[in-house]
């Protein structure tokens, strides 16, 4: 079964799996906007969606990371969700949310139908900062996609995460073909040197512990608080001798991807 991604922008993806249309993160406001995450921190959004709410079609389900940051989840994003069939999401993000929200912990999994298409969902942790940030950061998870006929292992997410032991435990229990990396070295004046996301050490780090076919960095651009950039990225995986492996998406444009 085919997997193609259209990279919307930042962690916005819409996959299609089969007949099963997935979208991650949904952020679709105009550019822009000023939004606060909290404690003093907040950021400007640089840069418009490259697909537009309206022409994205149907959505079997949304993959929510978290729900309380305007980088993974905006005012338009928030619109669309009852249009998905399901949303899953942290435990606190459904409370937050209600409706059509299912919260997941850690290793739990549930699966997506569409026809044919049978895709298992696993949660997978994640920690968006030091354990410090914690009250700031709040909680994120990431996912985990498997389904019959995968070749190379199983697709999985990052979510807002830097690296953490958590990684780790996904490579002990999966195989992974293809890892999405949320990247981007997030900071914030107010913080300091303290990031909320992986940087590009971090994301060799990771590509070491998983050891996926294939990485697509993802949520680099297009926000004030990105601190590390696509150039910072290919640096970090060139002196790492892992370029081969990196697939850089063309925002807005479908691509298959072998998996």
């Amino acid at each position: 079964m085919t997997l193609t991604i259209t990279h919307i922008g930042v962690a916005t993806m819409l996959l299609e799996i089969g007949s099963l249309r997935l979208l991650t993160d949904p952020v679709f406001d105009p550019v822009g906007g000023r939004y606060s995450f909290g404690w003093g921190t907040g950021s400007t959004k640089l840069t418009a969606p490259s697909v537009s709410a309206d022409h994205l079609g149907a959505i079997d389900a949304v993959l929510l990371s978290h729900d309380h940051h305007g980088d993974n989840l905006d005012t338009a994003g928030r619109a669309l969700l009852p249009r998905a069939k399901r949303i899953l999401t942290t435990m606190a993000g459904a409370r937050r949310l209600g409706r059509n929200a299912e919260g997941m912990e850690p290793w739990q999994n549930t699966r997506l139908e569409s026809g044919r298409t049978n895709v298992k969902v696993t949660a997978t942790p994640a920690q968006h900062g030091s354990l410090i940030t914690r009250p700031l950061a709040g909680e994120t998870i990431g996912f985990v996609l498997e389904w019959e006929g995968q070749q190379t292992g199983a697709l999985y997410i990052t979510g807002d995460t830097i690296y953490f032991r958590g990684i780790d435990e996904v490579a002990e229990r999966f195989d992974i073909g293809v890892g999405i990396f949320h990247l981007g070295k997030a900071q914030f004046p107010i913080t300091g040197p303290l990031r909320f996301t992986m940087d590009a050490r971090d994301g060799v780090k990771a590509a070491r512990a998983l050891r996926p076919h294939t990485i697509i960095p993802i949520h680099y651009e297009g926000w004030r608080h990105f601190s590390e950039g696509r150039q910072a990225i290919e640096q970090a995986f060139a002196a790492a001798k892992l370029p081969d492996c990196v697939r850089w998406l063309t925002i807005g444009q479908r691509t298959d991807i072998d998996i």
